[in-house]
C-alpha cells in the first residue's frame, strides 16, 4: 500500500462500518416486533461513521464526538456541497444517546425511525461517492493551490 492509498483504505473501513449500522437500522424495523429506538441509534451511527470516513479520506483530524453538527461542519468546510446534507442529518445527533437508557423522553415510532434511516442513507451514499481514488488526487491538488 502506498502512502496515498492509506486515507482511501481507512475511509473505506469507516464506510463499511457505516453500511453495517445502516443495515442494522433497517433490519430493526423489519422484524415482527420492530425496535425503532434501537434503529434510530444505528442510523445516527451510520451518519457519524460516514462523516468520520470522509474526514479521514481528506486527511482531517476530528475529535471523539457523536455530534453530527460539528462533524458535518468539518465535512462542509472541505466540501461545501455537503452542507445541506449534514443540515438535514443534524437531527440524528440526539439519537446517539437519547434512547439508550431508561427514562427516555419518548419512544420513537417506526415512521420516525424510517425517516432517520433514509437520512442516514443519504449521508452514507453522498460520502461514498466522494471517497474514491481519483478524489484524493484532486483534493491534494486543491489543497496545494495557493488561496
Amino acid at each position: 500500500m502506498t502512502p496515498s492509498d492509506e486515507p482511501l483504505s481507512e475511509a473505506r473501513k469507516w464506510l463499511r462500518e457505516a453500511d453495517k449500522d445502516l443495515r442494522a437500522a433497517r433490519l430493526l424495523l423489519q422484524t415482527d416486533e420492530p425496535e425503532p429506538s434501537r434503529s434510530v441509534f444505528h442510523s445516527q451511527q451510520a451518519a457519524e461513521k460516514a462523516a468520520k470516513g470522509y474526514l479521514v479520506f481528506r486527511g482531517a483530524t476530528f475529535r471523539r464526538t457523536h455530534d453530527l453538527v460539528l462533524l458535518g461542519q468539518q465535512c462542509a468546510d472541505l466540501d461545501s456541497t455537503l452542507e445541506p446534507i449534514f443540515k438535514q442529518a443534524a437531527d440524528l445527533t440526539d439519537y446517539a444517546s437519547m434512547f439508550r437508557y431508561p427514562d427516555a423522553p419518548y419512544e420513537p415510532d417506526s415512521e420516525e425511525a424510517t425517516r432517520a434511516s433514509e437520512t442516514a442513507a443519504t449521508v452514507v451514499r453522498e460520502i461514498s461517492t466522494r471517497v474514491q481514488p481519483s478524489k484524493i488526487a484532486l483534493a491534494d491538488v486543491q489543497a496545494a493551490e495557493p488561496a
